[in-house]
């Protein structure tokens, strides 16, 4: 393995199995080292493509995510790091599909749990490849003022305090991602701080070990010292030793072997990372401390006295003039997200939508305040959701009712209605439902379905003004408007609507008054001298009885049954309605496998 630097300012990376909080950590550290480009180049999503929002500073950017391996690494043929945030169950399938791809040169694999024979085989690949393998079970690595990979260091507030936005003289590897961010605080409370720092992972097979990044610290320039953390289990160290003893490192090495307290034990323990057991005397920290110390690292006594061992090494380096001061550089301030601004009560912001009838912020869906459990254990209906989400209130149940009969009955009227025959029309073309229900919706109007409102605020403005029935028809004949809710293309005197009848009958029994129903068959008596299919229809009967309902129940002030009939709730009953007409028109001509249609030649007026 040996080489040298791994990363750089220009460094990129491929971003497995997107997370957010890891990713946007990466382009904070970006911004706060200054580079130019993000070092995410793209994000891989299996089986989902497009593209992920991001903040690089303050300006918001969109970084591609792609399907596949091969297609984001063909797509960013200089991005060389493979992140890897896959589970534990695919980790080592992943990452080997990334080692075989030529642009990948280090693979970070952040899983813990990963089969230790799979991680053999990414291993062997790796290093008969020449190709970087760090982890698994690794929080990654860093290099100072230049790149880092996903969760490596912590917050924004843990990289500025341990000045990793700009490069120190210092080279770091430890087993342990999370004494890796207490390190980096450390040397930089007693040195000029860390150059790179990596965690290789505490499994019981690292996929590159102490010894591979300390040769590789020993070849880059910047790097004056090395400071190695390693634990007990496993007989990695003694490779280091090996190193040390044949003298390949010529740069001063601080370390220490974290497990000295397992001895107080009486039994054999495992500590926290897989790797971190001892399997004898050799495996033991006192031994592997011992080992180092001999081949000539600084070993200190303790792992309190790291810290002094490290200020002293450093202080050396600087006496022998092999370390230059760094010009200290303030890092410019990372935007604080607007959630977390909220939260901390620092900036208040506007909300974009307002809402009354429902909530599912709680622990569950709450519709006019009324939750979902009360709703089905107080044994609601469709009229009751209605009236909740509608108007805001429980209504009455013989409202309720009203409100199902209404929809009941206006849910269809057979296929020759032009809204019907729209929606035939459309999913005999092959069209889907949503596309043939809004074909039949957009039929309607004020010549078919759309005239409840109409006739309910024609019959009001007129009930309330006394204008007896031949005022009120000969005035909307004056002004050149059809009176809505009356007429009827079949029904007739002696042909009357059975919906009417229905909707008439419900009221006269349960309505605690019928004025504006009344009123309306007055109207319809009144037309039916005129022309004999001048008959209440069914817009006519709801409009009027409607304003009944809303009127007798006591539960509406007069200012609210104007704003409801001005804003259309009345037809919204009728949408409602229809709409489930509609949706089994379309079913059933997908069931029958209905051809596309055409309209007959006989049926048209050719004419000039």
């Amino acid at each position: 393995m040996a080489t040298g630097q791994l990363f750089s300012r220009t460094t990129q990376a491929l971003f497995y199995n997107y997370k957010q909080l890891p990713v946007q950590r990466m382009l904070d550290f970006d911004f706060l080292c200054g580079r130019e480009t993000p070092s995410v180049a793209g994000i891989i999503n299996p089986g989902s493509e497009g593209f992920q929002k991001l903040f690089f500073g303050q300006e918001e950017i969109a970084i591609p995510v792609h399907a596949a391996i091969e297609a984001a690494c063909a797509a960013h043929p200089t991005a060389d790091v493979f992140i890897n945030f896959a589970s534990f169950r695919s980790a080592a399938a992943s990452s080997m599909a990334a080692l075989k791809q030529p642009t990948i040169k280090v693979v970070a694999i952040i899983a813990e749990g990963v089969p230790e024979s799979d991680t053999k085989q990414l291993i062997a690949y790796a290093r008969a490849n020449n190709k970087v393998l760090i982890g698994p079970a690794t929080v990654g690595g860093i290099q100072a003022g230049a790149f880092k990979i996903g969760d490596t260091a912590g917050t924004i507030d843990n990289i500025i305090q341990c000045k990793l936005y700009r490069p120190g003289s210092v080279g770091f590897v430890s087993k342990s991602g999370g004494m890796s961010n207490e390190m980096y605080n450390t040397v930089a409370r007693v040195t000029d701080g860390i150059y790179e720092g990596i965690a290789i992972g505490g499994d019981v097979f690292p996929g590159s070990t102490l010894s591979d990044h300390i040769l590789r610290f020993n070849n880059i320039p910047q790097i004056k010292m090395m400071v190695v953390l390693g634990e007990l289990g496993g007989r990695d160290e003694y490779s280091l030793v090996e190193a040390l003893k044949q003298g390949k490192v010529n740069k001063p090495v601080v370390a220490w072997v974290s497990g000295t307290c397992a001895r107080l034990f009486k039994s054999e323990v495992q500590f926290g990372h897989a790797g971190a057991k001892s399997g004898g005397e050799m495996e033991s920290a006192q031994a592997k401390n011992q080992a180092l110390m001999d081949a000539g690292a600084i070993v200190p006594t303790s792992f309190e006295a790291l810290e002094s061992a490290i200020k002293e090494t450093f202080e050396k380096l600087v006496e022998e003039g092999k370390v230059s001061s760094i010009k200290e550089v303030t890092p410019p301030q990372i935007p604080e997200d607007l959630s977390s601004a909220i939260k901390s009560g620092k900036v208040r912001a506007p909300t974009h939508i307002i809402s009354t009838i429902s909530d599912d912020r709680g622990e569950e869906p709450c519709y006019a305040g009324v939750p979902m459990s009360s709703i089905i254990e107080q044994g609601y209906g469709v009229g009751d959701v209605i009236s909740l989400l509608w108007f805001k209130r429980s209504l009455p149940r013989y409202c309720t009712k009203f409100i199902e009969i209404c929809i009941m009955l206006c849910a269809d009227h057979g296929p020759c209605v032009s809204g019907a025959h729209n929606t035939i029309v459309t999913a005999r073309a092959g069209k889907d439902l949503v596309s043939s229900l809004v074909s039949g919706l957009l039929t309607i109007g004020p010549r078919f379905g759309g005239a409840i409102d109409d006739a309910a605020r024609y019959f009001k403005d007129a009930c309330d003004r006394n204008l007896t029935p031949y005022e009120f028809v000969e005035g909307m004949k004056k002004k050149g408007i059809r009176v809505p809710g009356i007429g009827h293309r079949i029904k007739s005197r002696d042909n009357r609507d059975k919906r009417v009848e229905l909707l008439q009958k419900f009221a006269r029994s349960n309505f605690p008054s019928v004025k504006y129903m009344e009123y309306a068959v007055q109207v319809e008596s009144y037309t039916l001298s005129k022309a004999n299919n001048l008959v209440l229809n069914v817009d006519g009967a709801i409009g009027s009885l409607f304003l009944d309902l809303l009127a007798g129940s006591g539960m509406f002030t007069k200012q609210e049954i104007d704003e409801i009939v001005q804003i259309g709730y009345l037809n919204g009953l009728f949408v409602l309605a229809r709409s489930i007409g509609l949706i089994g028109h379309t079913f059933d001509q997908k069931r029958l496998k209905q051809p596309l249609y055409r309209h007959p030649w006989e049926d048209v007026l050719y004419t000039k």
